[in-house]
């Protein structure tokens, strides 16, 4: 498993997104989650596994916050990322998954 900036290849499925992902999911930050702000992007630190995770993008954080907001995966990447970037960003988020910074309904 690779990290959130990490290269290492994510399998996606046959409608080309990762498995794990929902996109009809409710998604949001986890409750034991904090995020700092930092000139990068922020430092996500979740309190029960003790990870630290970096999120390099701005972008990211502005999605990652406001995950909770919208009713599916699918609704917050249409209000907040340009199409083109979708498959990219729903990679992400499934890194942030298997890390435990975001989790699904």
């Amino acid at each position: 498993m690779g990290c959130v900036g990490s290269t290492n290849h994510v399998t996606t499925t046959e409608h080309g997104t990762p498995p794990g992902v929902s996109p009809t999911a409710t998604w949001r930050l986890h409750p034991q989650v904090s995020l700092r702000d930092e000139s990068f992007g922020a430092l996500a630190y979740h309190y029960g596994n003790r990870r630290l995770i970096f999120l390099k993008s701005p972008e990211l954080v502005a999605l990652v916050r406001s995950l909770d907001t919208f009713a599916s995966l699918d609704q917050a990447l249409d209000a907040t990322v340009p199409p083109a970037q979708h498959e990219t960003y729903r990679r992400a988020l499934e890194r942030l998954r298997r890390s435990e910074i975001v989790c699904a309904d």
